[in-house]
Parts: C-alpha cells; structure tokens; sequence
C-alpha cells in the first residue's frame, strides 16, 4: 500500500477487502496536509438546513463563502422561495480586525426590512471562529427587537470535520421543534431527504397510497411552521444516516419517538423499506397495501431494468458518496444492474457502515474513507472502473481520466429515489457508460453505443 499513497498516515483509512485484516478508520479529521474531497463543518450545515424553504439563511463571514454553497442542495419547494437567495454579511479586513458584529446586525435589521422572514438562521463560519464574535448574543437581541426566530448555527471550520457541520444543523433543527403533547399514529416524519428533484414528493406518494401520513420531511420542502409539528409523529424513518442519525437519536431521547433506517435507492432497498416502515408501525393493512404497491411497481419495472441490464456485462464501477448508508444502497443497486462495484467510499460513514460495505463487496475491492483526488485517481485506474458515482467536485477527475460519471449528489435536476429513481439511475448508466464518446479514447473499449 505504501508506494500507492502520497501521505503514509492515510495508510489505515483504506483497505482491500481480502487483502487486510485490520478495520478501516474513519470518522476522524482529514490528514494535515492532505487535499480532501470532504466539504467543510460551516457546508455540512448549511446542506442540511438549506432546504427549510421560508427561512433567510444568512452566512457571517467571506463572500466567498455563501457563494460555495449557494442553493447547493438544488431542492425544489411547494411553497416559499427565500431558500433560494445566498445572504452573507460579507466580512472584510478592517471587519477581521475589530470585529463583525455590527456587520452581522446591521444585516439580520436589512433582512427583515426587506423580506419578512419569519426565520433566519446564521451560519458562523472559519473566520468567524478565528475572530470571536459572540454569535448567541447577537441572534438573541435580533429576535427579540424583531420578534422572529433568530437561530445561530455554530459551524466554524475549526471544530472538526464535516459531521460536526451536521450535528450544529441538528442542534439548530432541534431549537425549532415545539412539542404539543399531541401523537398521531401513523403518522411519520422522513429525516435526511433533501427533495432533490422532487424525491420527497415520489416518497410520500407511496405512503399515501400505504395509509400512511408524511408528516414532515427533514428538511426537503419543509417549513419553519411544518418544522415545530414534528414532534406529533408516531415514527422518524431517515434516509441520510450520516446528517440526520444524531437527530433522529435526539428525538427518540426527548420525545420519544422511534427511529428506523431505510434507502429508496434501487428496486430492493425501496421494496424492503416500504415493508419496514409497515412492521414498525404495527399496521397490517400498511403492509398489505405496501406489497399491492412493490408488486404492481416491479413488473412495472423490472422489465425495464433487465434491458438496460444487458447492456452492462462485464463493467465495473467506483463510487464515492458523502454518507456510508447510500454507499451500501448503491453496491446493492449496482448489482440489480448486473455490475461490480470495485472500489468504493465516503466522506463521513462510520464503523458499522464500513463493516457492511465490506461484507458486501468481492475480494479485491478498494474501500477508502475521506479520499483525496490523487486516491481516487490512482485506485479507479488500478481497479479497472468504468464509471464513477460521486458528487460536483468528482465530475472532473472522472473526465480527465475518460471515466463516465454519474452525479448522485446536490446538482442532479432528476430523482433517483424510488421505483422512477430506478429506472433514472440505469437510464443514466447507460447514456454515459454507452455513449460514443468514449471512441474517441485510444486504446478504450466501451462496448455499445448508442
């Protein structure tokens, strides 16, 4: 391993399934020195509250800041659209000096004169940690003269890694909750979906058709007001472990509601979640109306899979995605597909998902925690991979080494959720990994062209 690696204490944060013995570590911060794929605590915040859709999200510090993660989840929302806008109270250098917070105050005021929000979250950001400004205390006197809510999101680069970014938008997703007393029974809230392209909504269809009553989504098209009935839900099923599993162990904590882990990705993992949430509900007539659904929906399907299936014999595939349950989604999906995931990993999963990812794949195959682009360059020509399966900033790489792509992250204007998400998935499989432009590659052998 050693001659393949550019810094020898990345050695123990990858491994080859059959070749070594040792658990992989993870969960850790990124290796000084290092140029890590993995975004930043302030981005790991701001991509789980992002998506509340009336809320000004304002960001305190560097322009630049509010720029990287501008509407960066791409969520689509039934109601209001402020979501959309970047605000940042863009700090200076004379601000660094003597302090932002008249900066930050004067903004929340110019906020509120122009939009009317009935919630702003403020995000701290590096700098912000660096120079000390008093967060808590300026959010607190701002909602009090505007009377609104005022959430501070304690997000400076320099508490940790990128799962730090999640648990503060946790802990701010939990200042909003107001619990009634009030449970309803079959009724769910869906934790770590985004909506990206309307994903929530495909989710909540099925559950309708259950009997069953999509609460509210955690924080795909959600709402300040949505937000604070959460507390009325009988279950939490949540989708992104890696954002959302602090929260939802939060909630079992203080308002006793159980939570269990589900993934619509692929024919399999939609078909046995469904089945999940019925049991944990305790509803029989949920489950036999799911199994009406997964029947009616795989015959629908299905035939649709195995066409694109035969196209893919002999591929192999890399993917490298944020959390580790949809890694362990998609080994599984890519196998309804007929192909070989051959080297896989995450920027935030942890012990018990690496176990399952390893229990998953063939021998051979290269599993690797918070990689850097030289990793991912040097294992994907090693193993052999034909397409990657990543986010924005694995899109370049996987060009310049003329590897198809596909992005399963912020930027995909399509689902790839549920039982449509399925056929998205092989449709898109296909367009790249079968496009005619890899003839143009010397020595490259791409099989069928559209």
């Amino acid at each position: 391993m050693g001659e393949a690696l550019v810094v020898s204490d990345r050695e123990e944060f990858i491994t080859t399934k059959g070749r070594q013995k040792q658990p992989i570590k993870c969960d850790a911060d990124s290796i000084a020195g290092c140029v890590s794929q993995r975004a930043c605590v302030y981005c790991g915040a701001r991509v789980v509250l992002n998506p509340i859709t009336d809320a000004a999200h304002l960001v305190h510090g560097p322009i630049g800041c509010a720029s990287y993660t501008w509407d960066i989840r791409g969520s689509l929302s039934s109601g209001s659209e402020l979501y959309r806008n970047a605000f940042s109270t863009d700090l200076q250098e004379e601000d660094v000096i003597f302090g932002g917070g008249k900066k930050l105050t004067a903004a929340i005021d110019e906020l509120v004169g122009k939009y009317q929000p009935k919630l702003i979250f403020v995000y701290s950001t590096c700098i912000v940690g660096v120079i000390g400004d008093d967060l808590n205390a300026i959010c607190k006197a701002a909602a009090l003269k505007h009377e609104i809510e005022v959430i501070p999101v304690q997000s400076s680069g320099f508490i940790g890694n990128k799962s730090a970014g999640y648990r503060a938008a946790c802990d701010a997703i939990l200042q909003l909750l107001q619990p009634t007393g009030i449970k309803k029974a079959n009724s769910i809230n869906y934790l770590g979906d985004y909506n990206l392209a309307g994903e929530a909504w495909i989710i909540e269809s099925y559950l309708r058709e259950m009997g069953i009553e999509l609460n509210v989504v955690f924080t795909g098209d959600s709402s300040s007001e949505k937000l604070k009935t959460a507390t009325q839900a009988s279950l939490n099923i949540m989708q992104c472990a890696g954002s959302t599993n602090y929260l939802a162990g939060k909630m079992e904590e203080l308002y006793h509601i159980p939570y269990i882990r589900v993934s619509f990705l692929g024919l399999q993992d939609t078909a046995d979640s469904l089945r999940q949430i019925a049991a944990a509900l305790g509803n029989e007539e949920a489950a036999r109306k799911a199994e009406i659904l997964i029947a009616r929906e795989s015959a629908r399907i299905q035939p649709v899979i195995d066409k694109y299936r035969r196209k893919f014999a002999g591929k192999k595939a890399a993917v490298y995605v944020g959390g580790g349950f949809k890694a362990i989604s998609l080994i599984k999906q890519f196998r309804e597909l007929g192909m070989e995931v051959v080297m896989i990993g995450t920027q935030t999963g942890r012990k018990e998902e690496y176990e399952t990812i390893n229990s998953l794949v063939a021998d051979g195959t290269v599993i690797l925690d918070d990689a850097n682009p030289a990793e991912l360059e040097r294992f994907m020509t090693k193993q052999g991979a034909n397409l990657l399966v990543g986010g924005v900033k694995e899109r370049p790489l996987a060009y310049k080494l003329g590897i198809a792509f596909i992005d399963h992250n912020h930027d995909r204007k399509h689902p790839l959720s549920g039982y449509v998400g399925a056929v998205n998935f092989a449709r898109e499989v296909y367009s790249t990994l079968c496009s005619p432009v890899w003839n143009y590659l010397p020595d490259h052998d791409r099989g069928d062209v559209v």
